[in-house]
């Protein structure tokens, strides 16, 4: 099996920075760190940190999941976010018809099987919610779960599946049943109140869909699912730091309150991301981005034009963590939700996914089971 060693000037292993080290690679893999630079075949001189794990990606390049739910859309969207240092991602199903969903879910297996670089599951977000917190979801596809949907979520082929989903409209039966399947199941678009969410946690749900957004706020008399969200120590939390979201102030409140690896960063990216083009169609609606906000004809915010580089850099300049807080909240963080031990570090052994950044946080170059897949 050939190796290819890469000279690297700094680092960011997921724990420290450390610098003037000499990575071999070999099988995908990291194979050995050491400082013998004389054999070195590649000199990387920016940061490299490891690849970013994106847990909720609609669209990018062009494409929705929804509408391209296809071998072409999965990987024109892999290839976008790429550009932007995204080397592990689960796209994501928006609240749709079940044949949607089976269609997505297809593509997803197939592509897997073939050892599609960068692809690790599916995120169904939706369609079991509140229609009070739906968003920019749309009301007429939010139903119970149905055994055409069971179909779907007992498949073993997916990868990592989360199903995000309201409390209040899945017995908790349910959210046991799909835990035991090993689906990750997250709360959000929900209007639950604190007792309906601590009882979907006791059942194994352990996450939070972006937290604050189209959830039950937090008040003097009832916590609602942001309360339940910022006390319970064991769940984790998806952050969409783009500035539209949540003020910074709120980003920092859950940061000083939940332990340090509880929260993660998400795009929640939509077809705008790697894509000149302002205005897309969305169900019966469009969504045009302003300015950096994406926004509905209804006036909804309507996910984002977010990248994770960005939202790295958004975490550590506006909301004043340290660089390696915001690195870990956009690669180990996310990976550990997940249980993907081998992302989310560089150290032997681990996958060799890596993202190469200048000092303002601009992708110099994306490598993917030591491949160097983008070069800017």
């Amino acid at each position: 099996m050939s190796e290819l060693r890469l000279q690297v000037k700094k680092l960011f292993d997921g724990g420290a920075f450390v610098e003037d080290k000499v990575l071999t690679l070999s099988g995908g893999k990291l194979v050995a760190i050491d400082n013998d630079s004389a054999r070195a075949d590649i000199r990387l001189d920016g940061l490299l940190v490891p690849g970013f794990v994106d847990l909720q990606v609609n669209g990018g390049g062009g494409v929705l999941f929804n509408a391209n739910p296809t071998f072409e859309g999965v990987k024109t969207m892999l290839a976008a976010h790429a550009k932007f240092g995204t080397t592990a991602m689960l796209p994501t199903v928006i609240t749709d018809k079940v044949e949607v969903m089976a269609q997505a879910a297809e593509t997803v297996a197939c592509l897997l099987k073939e050892g599609e670089p960068g692809l690790i599951g599916i995120h169904f977000e939706g369609p079991h919610l509140s229609a009070a917190k739906k968003g920019a979801h749309s009301q007429g596809f939010i139903r119970e779960i149905s055994p055409a949907e069971w179909q779907i979520y007992q498949r073993k082929d997916l990868g990592q599946i989360i199903v995000t989903l309201a409390p209040e409209a899945v017995a908790v039966e349910d959210i046991r049943t799909l835990v035991a399947l090993g689906i990750k199941v997250c709360l959000g678009h929900s209007n639950a109140d604190y007792q309906c969410v601590k009882q979907a946690l006791l059942a194994g749900a352990d996450g939070f869909t972006h937290l604050y957004n189209a959830m039950s706020p937090l008040q003097g008399r009832e916590p609602g699912m942001v309360g339940a969200a910022l006390f319970h120590d064991e769940a984790s939390c998806g952050i969409i730091a783009d500035g539209f979201h949540l003020d910074d102030v709120c980003g920092q409140l859950a940061l000083k309150v939940k332990p340090q690896d509880k929260v993660f960063l998400v795009t929640d990216a939509m077809q705008h991301v790697g894509c000149e083009q302002k205005e897309f169609n969305f169900f019966d609606r469009k969504i045009t981005l302003t300015d950096g906000k994406l926004t509905s004809t209804t006036g909804e915010l309507a996910g984002s034009a977010l990248d994770m580089a960005t939202a790295v850099k958004n975490a550590h300049l506006k909301m004043l963590l340290p660089l390696e807080r915001a690195l870990q909240m956009a690669s180990l963080n996310p990976a550990s939700y997940i249980n993907q031990g081998q992302l989310g570090r560089i150290r032997v052994g681990a996958a060799a996914d890596f993202v190469e950044l200048t000092e303002d946080f601009k992708v110099l170059s994306t490598w993917i089971a030591g491949h160097r897949i983008f070069t800017a």
